[in-house]
């Protein structure tokens, strides 16, 4: 059985298309006080890497023609459009077959050898308000505003999980940045607010996007969409989950493009 998947085909033919994109390590941000999220990250320098996106569509292909994605229920292999909110252009997504739509902007797939429901999991929207503490978040969930900035330095603020140094990425012509957030160290979370760590929310007093276990682990890629935040992620639930749908989790969110009806 082959180790890739016609996406990531995909995905390694564009890399001869796509021009080479500089992007830079910027320091940690771990420390930083929530007053002070509209401040400019620091920057470093890093080496060359190359901003994958897999081109959603034929260039004769109307996006028009776009179904949207729906709402919920096993989905076809295919190209969907996911509307950004407040934003004219909507995400566009390419997925394989086996995923299932969860509530509009999300997606998962199940492991069959794992037990645990939606192995990997993908997200698209917006993310308005950031919890200080994941686990004791009732009280604790900041408004951060607009800024790609200030989500990321709140992201890496927030205990008791911790964030991986963002990079600088562009996503067409788009600026963002990325990282991983996972939880650190060793935490009870039967003791947490309603057992579970809340990452982020929609929501100031509930909360909408949180993780169900210690053991997950997300990549973020952040985007500045004229002075608008957007936020999408890839989750796994556990590092022991099928390496082969890893790598497809990774490919459908390498997809993620913003379309245009233009």
């Amino acid at each position: 059985m082959s180790s890739t998947t016609p996406i990531e085909n995909a995905a390694q033919r564009s890399r001869h298309l796509l021009p080479l994109v500089t992007i830079a390590l910027i320091g940690c941000l771990g420390g930083c006080e929530y007053e002070s999220y509209d401040a400019s990250l620091p920057s470093a320098s890093s080496p060359m890497t190359e901003v994958r996106t897999v081109p959603p569509l034929p260039e004769s292909r109307d996006p028009r023609t776009v179904p949207p994605l729906p709402k919920s229920g096993d989905i076809d292999a295919d190209t969907y459009l996911v509307p950004v909110d407040g934003y004219k252009e909507p995400f566009q997504i390419t997925v394989p077959s086996g995923w299932s739509a969860l509530d509009g902007n999300s997606l998962g797939k199940d492991d069959p050898d794992h037990p645990a429901e939606w192995a990997v999991y993908l997200t698209l929207g917006s993310a308005f308000y950031v919890s200080m503490d994941a686990c004791n978040w009732r009280g604790a969930l900041a408004d951060v505003g607009p800024a790609v900035e200030a989500f990321t330095r709140a992201m890496a603020a927030q205990s008791p999980t911790a964030s991986t140094p963002p990079v600088k990425v562009m996503v067409g012509d788009h600026p963002g940045f990325e990282f991983d957030h996972s939880v650190e160290g060793d935490v009870d979370i039967t003791a947490c607010d309603s057992g579970k760590f809340c990452i982020h929310s929609e929501m100031m007093y509930h909360c909408t996007h949180w993780y169900s276990t210690q053991n997950e682990h997300e990549t973020y890629r952040v985007v500045d969409l004229e002075g608008r935040r957007a936020v999408v992620a890839v989750r796994y639930i556990d590092e022991s989950i099928n390496p082969e749908l890893m790598r497809e989790a990774r490919a459908v969110f390498d997809s993620i493009v913003l379309g245009s009806f233009k």
